[in-house]
């Protein structure tokens, strides 16, 4: 009986080894509150502070065209501080953990995720161009979610169904172009918030 339960035990180390050799898990679950907070704030500000009106998708009226480059300053602003946020706590997770944040599988992660972003982000350059500003944050939420999707092989298996959420609410903003900005402040912020919570408390805890 104690031989067959130190035979399990050695199979539950090996898996762990396994696991933390081949997938991810030093990101933090803090990281997907804060990131969902500062989408909020962002989706509030562009809401209420520049009027920003999704519905408009064929050319940028006048006063729009004066307040576009806020609102990407904005996006930018939110953007820096998500990433900076899950860099720095990741690290500090990977530090307690006593391994290295930068490594073979989060190269791997890296990639596979940039495939879908930089596609998504020439994607959002055209259409800003073109004036097709109500289209912009559905399809940031299509291709953020094909990335996270992509993250999923490497990462936790729940990133994955984020993903899969996120490309759904960014199909429903692009059926109903008026409540895009809100689709987005559901994925980026809402869906990111709840995320942060159930990894915390599932993993890190």
């Amino acid at each position: 009986m104690k031989k067959e339960k130190d035979y399990v035990g050695d199979i539950a180390a090996i898996r762990s080894m396994m696991e933390r050799t081949s997938k991810f898990l030093s990101l933090s679950g803090w990281a997907g509150i804060m990131a969902g907070i500062y989408a909020l704030m962002g989706a509030y500000v562009a809401y209420v502070y520049f009027a920003f009106d999704p519905d408009e998708v064929t050319q940028v009226p006048s006063d729009e065209g004066i307040v576009l480059p806020k609102l990407i300053a904005l996006a930018v602003a939110v953007l820096v501080l998500a990433i900076g946020t899950a860099i720095f706590l990741s690290y500090k997770k990977a530090d307690k953990r006593g391994e290295r944040i930068w490594n073979t599988t989060s190269r791997r992660l890296l990639i596979n995720m940039s495939v879908p972003l930089v596609a998504g982000g020439i994607l959002i350059f055209v259409l800003i161009s073109k004036g097709l500003i109500g289209l912009v944050a559905p399809f940031t939420l299509v291709f953020y979610g094909l990335a996270l999707y992509n993250a999923g092989n490497f990462t936790y298996a729940e990133v994955r169904m984020l993903g899969l959420m996120e490309i759904v609410l960014g199909l429903v903003g692009l059926c109903f172009i008026g409540y895009g900005l809100l689709c987005w402040a559901i994925g980026f912020g809402v869906l990111h918030i709840i995320y942060g919570i159930y990894i915390h408390y599932r993993y890190e805890r």
